[in-house]
């Protein structure tokens, strides 16, 4: 399971610099920036527990990049 970071009571302008500097530094310390999943806090993930939160922003991570699949893999 890959890098996950995430992110609570940024404004967007500023959650966006954010991760534009992330992806930078992991750049920089030789790691594809694609493989790092973003997730900010919302009214339905704030309940999570943090597994929950890295399981569910993986998975879709994976779907968005093509790396996993709708239908849970069927």
């Amino acid at each position: 399971m890959g890098p996950v970071v995430f992110l609570h009571g940024f404004e967007d302008e500023v959650l966006f610099e954010v991760v534009r500097a992330v992806k930078k530094a992991v750049l920089a310390a030789g790691l594809a920036p694609e493989t790092v999943a973003f997730a900010s806090s919302t009214e339905n993930n704030k309940e999570w527990t943090v597994k929950e939160l890295i399981e569910e922003v993986r998975k879709e991570h994976e779907i968005v990049t093509g790396q996993g699949s709708f239908g849970g893999g069927t």
